[in-house]
């Protein structure tokens, strides 16, 4: 299996050729960055259509995270163009953070749609690194399909316990590697290299359970699922939530 994915793999990235020059040139990567938000307001769309019964099951006991005022603070890491606002239970207080600053105008238009939110502010940074959010000032932090693109797991959960009050719950829902000696697998394997430029980052084969696992929570409820979306190679999917 290892050689028909390497042959594949060539034979896909030479047809890709031209993707490679222009992010060497770099022009791939300012491109993606204008393109990729009007992609992901689409694609949000369909797999919140798909994945919306399970986002209610994963967001339902949020509020049980709030502080003593009983107003939920929660920061989404990677929020893209607030997908998950209208899972979110009323009062809540949002801080979104995205690295990539063309998803503000899709990111306002949400925030106009979702009156029972309380948002607070978008900012500009990478989640491996969030010097603008306070140490243990949050009681929820959220991540979806956001670990698969990140450029280091470890980081950014280090970066998650660090602005999460004592007590305080991270909540996340990803893609990820399929089980190997699976088809899925095989082929996670040989588009992945393509996959990665065409979805800015985004990567296939991550066993994003591994680096929560290690994190250090006092308690994770993670849950495994092949999600029942159109796109085969992403329907291995965790979910669940962790404790700070």
């Amino acid at each position: 299996m290892a050689i028909g994915v390497l042959i594949l793999r060539l034979v896909v990235c030479s047809l890709a050729l031209p993707m490679y020059l222009l992010n060497f040139l770099g022009v791939w990567n300012w491109f993606c960055k204008k393109w990729f938000p009007y992609f992901l307001k689409s694609f949000t769309v369909t797999y919140n259509e798909q994945m919306g019964s399970k986002k209610r099951e994963l967001f339902s006991n949020l509020q049980e995270f709030a502080g003593t005022s009983g107003k939920l603070s929660l920061l989404e890491v990677g929020c893209g163009t607030g997908a998950n606002f209208k899972f979110y239970p009323p009062g809540c207080r949002v801080t979104c953070v995205d690295p990539n600053p063309n998803f503000e105008k899709f990111l306002i238009n949400s925030v106009a749609e979702s009156r029972h939110l309380q948002f607070e502010h978008f900012v500009v940074a990478a989640g491996e690194s969030m010097p603008q959010v306070a140490d243990g000032s949050v009681d929820v932090v959220v991540c979806t399909l956001v670990l698969c693109s990140v450029k280091n797991q470890e980081q950014i959960l280090r970066e998650v316990c660090r602005v999460l009050r004592p007590g305080g719950a991270f909540y996340f829902m990803e893609h990820v590697a399929a089980e190997r000696s699976t088809w899925i697998h095989f082929w996670q394997q040989v588009l992945n290299p393509v996959w990665l430029l065409l979805f800015d980052g985004c990567n296939l084969t991550r066993e994003s359970w591994k680096a929560l696992e290690r994190a250090g929570f006092s308690k994770l409820k993670l849950h495994r699922i092949q999600a029942p979306l159109s796109w085969k190679l992403v329907r291995p999917h965790i979910y669940g939530y962790a404790i700070k």
